[in-house]
């Protein structure tokens, strides 16, 4: 991802990820201070600028200052283990042993990224002395560390480049500090599930267990009568605003050709958003970061109203970065908030159709959006039926806007173990349907049968979150953060 890319995430109302508490230390050879003057000041001053970029990423940066012995290093683990930090990241600031960066990753016990940061971008090399190169010799003892981490078994990534005036270092470093964040969001996400998953829909049947073992949130079981009650205690004066609120943010569509599309009414409306002011309350009780949720219901009695009812409401909610999947979809709810989290969004959506003669993919879904990353306003379209699913009412129709886009699926593994899949494309223009569905053209780099088999290979489930920008590499950082695994589709 560049720079640019960056500049197509979301605006607005998402719920940002928490700052990620971050370690950083610096390492040098105790052998040197004596042997050079002046090196020891020079190696503070290098490690002090560099925790001074990692604070203006918007990391807490948790310092271990200068470490120089073995000793030192399991201080600085500890402290690390204490302040219980996301990510550690390890400025080799001139030479020094892999044994005073083993013990602070091994206490520590999150993953190191190795930063080997030269002052300077090139040296006078007929000029300088010994003391001058090993104030430039960041690289040094990098390979070295790797080597021990390796066998070790420790994670780990490596930059290189310089202190100042390097993108591509800061941009990979920022990069890491984001999934940080993101990876501490995770981990203390409460994620409700209201109701049950589709039945017969084998891929997307969740084991709760494994989300707080895997993950370390919380999934908060929910009863379609939570949000009955709250729906039916929902004041007349929070029904208007929510009917303002839904109609400032949104188009009404008149009907289309589509024969189970109707005309908009008034009760259709009140509905929607007496709905959505109970779900509004159900998200503040339970705390929720996250809402998945599917309910049947039976012949138009109240729990057939509510599932039918939720539609505007949980796409007020996913605006407002409680990211909603419907279906009862909960590893794709987890993808929709890794994206939401990086600030891409995150829209629940399947594949619909490729397109082989313009070359690209049919994506969207019935039910809620992230009508933030929309192109233009999103639109309320009245439907006398909801396709395979039981009521009718007001759904959501827009597409994402033009673009850089990402898509991560969640899915598991034959072990169990929870993986996520990945890819990066682009949104484009053209008509889509009018048919009350998120719908969007996505080209991807290779052709659409190509990429379809690729991404089928991975083993996914059949929806994904869809965001806007290229994101792929923060997601990856995620994965090795939460010890997930990952696949990248081209």
């Amino acid at each position: 991802m560049t720079d640019s890319v960056s500049m197509d995430r979301v605006d607005g109302n998402t719920r940002p990820a928490p700052r990620a508490r971050v370690g950083v230390f610096g390492i040098g050879l105790r052998a040197y201070w004596d042997q050079f003057d002046g090196l020891l000041d020079r190696m503070h001053r290098y490690q002090g600028r560099v925790e001074e970029r990692v604070r203006e990423l918007g990391a807490d940066v948790v310092s271990a200052g200068l470490v120089d012995t073995a000793e030192g290093a399991r201080e600085a683990g500890d402290l690390f283990a204490r302040e219980r930090v996301d990510l550690v990241l390890c400025h080799a600031v001139t030479y020094a042993t892999s044994s005073q960066v083993l013990p602070v990753a091994q206490a520590a016990r999150v993953p190191v990224v190795l930063l080997g940061l030269q002052p300077t971008a090139s040296i006078d090399y007929p000029n300088i002395d010994t003391g001058e190169w090993l104030a430039n010799c960041a690289a040094c003892c990098v390979p070295e560390i790797a080597g021990a981490f390796t066998r070790a078994g420790i994670p780990y990534d490596t930059v290189a480049g310089t202190i100042d005036d390097d993108p591509r270092a800061w941009h990979k470093i920022g990069s890491w500090v984001r999934a940080a964040g993101v990876a501490h969001a995770l981990g203390r996400a409460r994620i409700g599930f209201l109701g049950h998953t589709y039945p017969g829909m084998l891929d997307m049947y969740s084991d709760f267990t494994a989300v707080h073992a895997q993950l370390g949130a919380h999934v908060e079981v929910l009863e379609i009568d939570d949000l009955g009650v709250r729906v039916a205690a929902a004041g007349d004066d929070d029904v208007r605003a929510k009917i303002d609120e839904i109609r400032g943010m949104f188009d009404i569509a008149d009907p289309s050709d589509d024969p189970i599309a109707g005309p908009m009414d008034d009760d259709a409306m009140q509905w929607s958003a007496r709905v959505a002011v109970g779900l509004d309350h159900l998200v503040r009780d339970f705390a929720l970061d996250g809402l998945t949720y599917y309910y049947r219901g039976l012949d138009g009695n109240e729990a057939e109203r509510l599932g039918a009812g939720v539609i505007v409401g949980n796409s007020l909610l996913t605006a407002r970065g409680v990211p909603t999947a419907g279906e009862g979809d909960l590893k794709t709810n987890i993808a929709q908030l890794i994206l939401d989290r990086l600030g891409a969004g995150g829209s629940y959506t399947e594949y619909y159709a490729l397109d082989f003669d313009e070359g690209f993919i049919l994506m969207g879904h019935d039910g809620p959006g992230h009508i933030t990353i929309a192109e233009g306003r999103p639109t309320l379209r009245a439907l006398r039926m909801y396709h395979g699913k039981r009521g009718a009412g007001l759904s959501v129709e827009f597409r994402v806007r033009t673009g850089p886009i990402t898509i991560v699926g969640c899915t598991q593994t034959r072990e169990g173990r929870l993986k996520l899949i990945v890819a990066e494309g682009e949104a484009i223009p053209g008509p889509t349907m009018r048919i009350g569905n998120t719908n969007s053209r996505l080209r991807f780099a290779s052709p659409p049968a190509d990429f379809f088999e690729r991404w089928c290979a991975e083993g996914p489930t059949h929806h994904v979150a869809l965001g806007v920008g290229h994101v792929a590499d923060d997601v990856a950082r995620v994965a090795a953060l939460t010890g997930l695994d990952v696949a990248r589709v081209g």
